[in-house]
């Protein structure tokens, strides 16, 4: 690669940071451009799993320190997946022995993206929305920002999101689509052990049938997080129709209405549910429209890529989005790295990169949609 080369990074998720981690840490020049205002702006959802393909990825894209960061700072491993009934009958248990102490499992998502940004206080730059991109004829890339100016490098990398403006631009046809599914995101604070012990060894599935369910699963931090007590996370996944409100309606409601939501459709469910979500945070239920995205042919590479939600968008019903983006960024920063030292241009590394990328993403996209089909099968 050329001694100038520079890496514009559009988006402060999971898969950017990631990626920043991996450029910065071995010397190349890297930006990354985030919307947020602050590192603590991000109102997405609670718990994520990280299962032992992103261990990898993280493995091998972060420093020790930063590593250490993120295990000091993640929820204890659990062992289980189960599903029950609304009664709280058991359908299915699935036990995961043995998993080693220093692998991640459960992480709370603002502190874990706060672990990642570790170190790059002068690589991450809040307040900038990337809105478009233009590629120069010398074959760089000047990308323009929403609150005014630009910044020019040699690579843009989309991790932007479901909404990615990059891809927007790149891929005008890739739009992901309404899953038909909402989910209802909350939290208990835990002050004591949960029972039944299902429910604080893992990740729980109660299964309403074809048209709703709720998960729930704990985050008990290895060391105390300041300001992000212990909880189980709280979940209501339905349709619209069972919701009984239109979408226009849902995501104006307050935290207090979403919450009397969630509480009102599960008040037929076992008693041991319903105090789950009589003893929830009120202020901390949010609303979230799963998305997925339709596979897409291979296109002819260029300086400018996708990676993670902004290309392979996909409901969490495969746990395995976050891993996918980590994925993602291992394996750009690979190529870009081998493309440095083997003296290849930026598109070289971006073509190796993407014909890994999109068989993976689009695998994992298929397997969300196949295990979305089964929990919302009747029990």
């Amino acid at each position: 690669m050329p001694e100038n080369t520079r890496i514009l990074i559009a988006g402060g998720g999971v898969g950017g940071l990631t990626l920043a981690q991996a450029l910065r840490h071995a010397g190349l020049d890297v930006v990354v451009y985030e919307q947020d205002p602050t590192p603590r702006i991000r109102n997405q959802g609670y718990r994520i799993h990280i299962d032992p393909a992103g261990n990898a990825a993280l493995a091998d894209c972060l420093p020790p320190d930063v590593m250490a960061v993120l295990r000091r700072t993640s929820g204890r491993n659990g062992d289980l997946v189960t599903t029950f009934t609304t009664g709280l009958q058991l359908i299915h248990k699935q036990h995961f022995p043995g998993t080693p102490a220093g692998r991640l499992t459960a992480v709370d998502r603002d502190t874990f993206r706060r672990g990642l940004l570790t170190g790059l206080d002068d690589v991450v730059r809040f307040g900038h929305t990337v809105s478009g991109y233009q590629v120069t004829d010398s074959g760089r890339v000047r990308v323009r920002f929403a609150e005014g100016g630009s910044d020019e490098g040699s690579l843009l990398v989309g991790a932007d999101g479901a909404g990615s403006a990059v891809r927007r631009q790149l891929l005008p046809e890739a739009v992901p689509h309404d899953f038909g599914l909402r989910c209802l995101y909350g939290r208990m604070p835990l002050t004591g052990l949960l029972s039944p012990e299902e429910f604080e060894r893992g990740l729980c599935w109660v299964s309403g049938g074809s048209t709703c369910g709720a998960a729930f699963g704990t985050v008990r931090f290895r060391t105390p997080v300041e300001g992000t007590p212990d909880y189980l996370m709280v979940t209501l996944v339905a349709t619209p129709d069972r919701l009984g409100v239109t979408d226009e309606r849902l995501f104006r409601m307050s935290s207090e209405e979403l919450w009397k939501l969630s509480s009102d459709t599960v008040a037929d469910w076992h008693p041991v549910i319903r105090d789950v979500y009589a003893r929830a945070d009120i202020a901390s239920f949010l609303p979230i429209t799963f998305r997925i995205a339709d596979r897409i042919p291979a296109w002819a590479p260029g300086p400018v890529t996708v990676l993670g939600d902004a290309i392979h968008t996909m409901p969490p019903t495969g746990g395995a989005g976050a891993n996918t983006a980590l994925a993602d960024a291992a394996t750009l920063a690979k190529e870009i790295l081998s493309a440095a030292r083997g003296g290849r241009t930026p598109v070289e590394a971006v073509a190796a990169y993407q014909a890994i990328m999109l068989p993976r993403g689009f695998a994992a996209v298929d397997n969300s949609r196949r295990m979305a089909a089964q929990m919302f099968a009747a029990p």
